[in-house]
C-alpha cells in the first residue's frame, strides 16, 4: 500500500487579487489529481517566527499522485500566477 502525497506551502502573498487566478488555474489539477485540502488558509499563529501570510496542506492519495500533479501541464500553468505574484517554501513529502 503507497502512503499518502502532501503538498505543504508557506507563502507570502504579494498580491491578493492576481494570487486569486492561481486559486482559480490550479483547481483543474487538483481536480484531476484528486487533491484535498487539509488547510488552505485560515487562521494562524507564528510562534517562532515568520513564516507566510498563507499556509496551505494538500493530500493526495500517494507521493507518485502529489509528484505527478505538481509537474502537470495544468498545474505548470496555475503556477504561473503563484510564483508572479508570493514567494515562501514548499515541499512535496510522502506521509507516513
Amino acid at each position: 500500500m503507497s502512503r499518502k502525497g502532501y503538498w505543504m506551502a508557506m507563502i507570502d502573498v504579494r498580491d491578493p487579487d492576481v494570487y486569486k487566478q492561481y486559486i482559480e488555474a490550479n483547481a483543474v489539477a487538483f481536480a484531476k489529481y484528486g487533491a484535498k485540502f487539509a488547510v488552505r488558509a485560515g487562521r494562524y499563529e507564528s510562534p517562532e517566527g515568520p513564516t507566510g501570510n498563507r499556509h496551505v496542506l494538500v493530500e493526495f492519495e500517494s507521493y507518485d499522485k502529489a509528484i505527478e500533479c505538481y509537474h502537470s501541464p495544468e498545474y505548470q500553468r496555475a503556477s504561473k500566477h503563484r510564483l508572479a505574484t508570493s514567494t515562501g517554501h514548499f515541499v512535496i513529502v510522502e506521509g507516513a
